[in-house]
């Protein structure tokens, strides 16, 4: 049998073999984890490379986009993932109530990119910015694991420096920092028509969110009442 198509048969395996993998696993999945699993089952001496596990997913990618398939694989926090399309990602988010669950207050999101763009920061730097006391949100960014402590600043008092995380990368869709948009870009971004249009709806829901929960709780106390 012909060497190059023997090459070429074990590439489409390979190929397959990584697609599975990525597509079964919840989180990020980086190059080395592929490539273990791979020499796992097949053996040590198995010949793969990261440079071949990226032209792997590329190849996969490629096969994707020439049939217009509605997801393809994303690179995050230097692994890869399943992601759909922006351009279907609102009809599965109609669906989907689990971005509902995770949502952060404005609060949060306000430390958050406060930390993300400082970082690492102390809560005195990060109050004087905000101008309110940041406990409970630093505390909630921390037990969403969204931020953690990277140790202590040269100060007086020694504070705590904060930064983000790895599953701040996640939970934005970022490969890496530098992918967090430049403050030009946030402008363009707050004046664009569409975005104005998604904040009024996400202001409207949250007032009828909080109108709701309202009256859920005078029911209960009318309940206890009589």
């Amino acid at each position: 049998m012909n060497l190059l198509f023997i090459r070429w048969k074990m590439e489409k395996i390979y190929n397959s073999i990584i697609e599975a993998l990525i597509f079964s696993s919840d989180d990020s999945i980086s190059p080395g984890e592929l490539i273990k699993a791979v020499k796992g089952i097949d053996g040590e001496d198995t010949q793969i490379t990261p440079n071949e596990v990226e032209d792997c997913v590329d190849e996969i990618n490629k096969f994707y986009d020439e049939n217009n398939i509605s997801y393809h694989i994303i690179r995050i926090a230097d692994g890869f993932l399943f992601a759909t399309r922006p351009e279907y990602a609102k009809y599965v988010g109609y669906l989907s109530s689990e971005k509902s669950k995770r949502r952060l207050s404005q609060a949060a999101l306000e430390t958050l990119a406060i930390i993300a763009y400082k970082q690492p920061v102390t809560k005195p730097e990060l109050e004087s910015i905000r101008g309110v006391n940041s406990d409970y949100i630093l505390n909630t960014l921390l037990e969403k694991n969204l931020i953690a402590i990277k140790g202590r600043a040269e100060t007086i008092g020694r504070p705590l420096l904060y930064a983000t995380t790895e599953e701040f990368l996640k939970y934005f869709a970022l490969n890496k920092l530098s992918d967090l948009p430049k403050p030009r870009e946030i402008e363009e971004i707050m004046q664009d028509e569409d975005f104005i249009e998604q904040k009024n709806k996400i202001m409207m829901n949250m007032i009828e969110d909080t109108v709701e929960n309202e009256s859920s709780g005078e029911g209960e106390n009318n309940d206890k009442a009589e």
